[in-house]
């Protein structure tokens, strides 16, 4: 006999927590199933702005997300040859300090969390199918259990929170309406750290095509991460630990910051992690987090986007489980919101994660935040989307720094020039890019609407 409950929630760690979260406290009965147990590793560069801790508060699990110790990143900076601008992180909601936090800890307080608001959450159990009724709409799972055993739960929503490979996004058979292949890769390895006076700083380098950073993390530790081009994939391939290594080499202050530190783990690889905006709803589901949307992880935003989404999608369903139209037209408004606040910041990181060097615009770029008191200051509110990419990385600015790469001697007028052509172009593709939104949700919003339970949204460009 199958059991019954008001939603099944497969994958409980960001989104899944969140959705659960939100749909506990609003006395909906949840089952949330994970393959894995907890605490357990996954994949990701795991770091946390002052935004990221808002969500963490809203869910109501940043007292046992502090107590997992990690350092508070009260300052962060990004350099590039020559150059360093270091300030302190944004204030976001009160929040004024980011952090790295490494995953096992860091889910393991987001499901305690859940199991504390009244979600039921089980590990080591796999969905293998979807349950579906007389007219084709989603209305439970089959699971089976690591021991072998099998069962089926019965719903009136299945959320798929279980990331880039959902199992639930394949069973619905569901597909991208917008997507951009990843042109760098992605290398991490954790370091015992020896330089307690830097552990509140974060820092990212830009040395030719090099992409690297710095997060202080728990347990004394620090994550050395690598975004180098997919030219270089080769290398990783044939020696991950080597190609690491020489990264580190050939970029002075990246290397002098890991001085005296001990390598404490493998080099984890991601070579394929392309950026994509599935549709995320349809009757009797829905896709919160990875499943539903990806962005470059040159950025950091997934756990805060998948918090957060995740949340708002409970939120956003409590109210009309028991109701299919009206839950339906929630989940479709839930989704155009979704992007509208995604859309941004998809592009921006889409723009930071294409392999090319750094170019004499960007460079003047640099020198100019370095200049200026408030600098840093401009582009931690774009990460902390406090303000938008297009705010500060404005016509007006681009003209700015393109009259400075002119006037500097040292540089290519040919190569200049040839770089604010190509920018154009860019700027041109993401503006159609809007666009092409923009008619989508015009399309939508002619269809009839639930109103949404929640009044937490942000206001945004499209």
């Amino acid at each position: 006999m199958p059991e019954h409950t008001d939603v099944v929630i497969v994958g409980s760690r960001c989104a899944g927590s969140a959705a659960a979260v939100a749909l506990a406290r609003r006395g909906r009965s949840v089952v949330a199933l994970d393959s894995a147990a907890f605490p357990s590793d996954t994949l990701s560069t795991h770091l946390l702005f002052t935004h990221h801790w808002a969500e963490v508060e809203r869910i109501g699990a940043t007292d046992r997300v502090l107590e997992l110790g990690a350092p508070l990143h009260t300052h962060a900076g990004l350099g590039a040859p020559g150059v360093e601008t270091i300030g302190p992180s944004s204030t976001y909601e009160g929040f004024a300090a980011g952090a790295c936090i490494r995953r096992p800890g860091f889910d393991l307080a987001l499901v305690e969390t859940a199991r504390a608001a009244g979600a039921d959450v089980r590990e080591h159990v796999r969905v293998t199918e979807l349950v579906r009724d007389e007219a084709g709409r989603v209305c439970g799972v089959r699971y089976r259990q690591r021991d072998g055993a099998t069962g089926e739960i019965r719903a009136k929503l299945v959320i798929g929170a279980d990331g880039r490979r959902s199992t639930v996004a394949r069973l619905v058979g569901t597909r991208a309406h917008h997507s951009w292949d990843n042109q760098r890769m992605m290398a991490y390895a954790y370091y015992e750290d020896a330089h307690a006076e830097s552990r509140h700083l974060a820092m990212q380098w830009r040395y030719d095509d090099d992409l690297v950073t710095i997060f202080p993390c728990d347990g004394g530790q620090l994550v050395a991460l690598q975004m180098p081009s997919m030219r270089r994939a080769d290398e990783y391939r044939a020696d991950r630990s080597a190609a690491f290594a020489a990264t580190v080499e050939r970029i002075a202050p990246y290397a002098e910051r890991l001085s005296g530190c001990t390598q404490v783990s493998n080099v984890f690889v991601s070579y394929h992690h392309p950026s994509y905006f599935r549709h995320s709803h349809g009757p009797g589901w829905a896709l919160a987090g990875d499943a539903g949307h990806f962005k470059d992880p040159v950025t950091a935003q997934g756990i805060r986007d998948a918090l957060r989404f995740g949340r708002l999608l409970g939120e956003a369903a409590a109210p009309w489980l028991d109701e299919p139209d009206k839950l339906d037209r929630a989940l479709r408004r839930w989704e155009l919101d979704r992007d509208a606040q995604c859309l941004a910041m998809y592009q921006w990181a889409n723009s930071l994660g294409r392999n090319d060097t750094v170019s004499p615009i960007e460079f003047a770029a640099y020198r100019w935040f370095a200049g200026r008191p408030d600098g840093f200051t401009r582009v931690a509110d774009v990460f902390n989307r406090i303000v938008s990419p297009q705010q500060v990385f404005s016509p007006t600015n681009v003209v700015r720094w393109t009259a400075a790469a002119a006037r500097d001697p040292g540089v290519d007028n040919h190569e200049l020039w040839a770089t604010l052509r190509r920018d154009l172009r860019r700027e041109a593709e993401r503006i159609a890019e809007r666009r092409r939104f923009a008619r989508r949700r015009e399309r939508s919003a002619r269809l009839p609407m639930t109103p949404t339970s929640s009044s937490d949204r942000e206001t945004v460009e499209i």
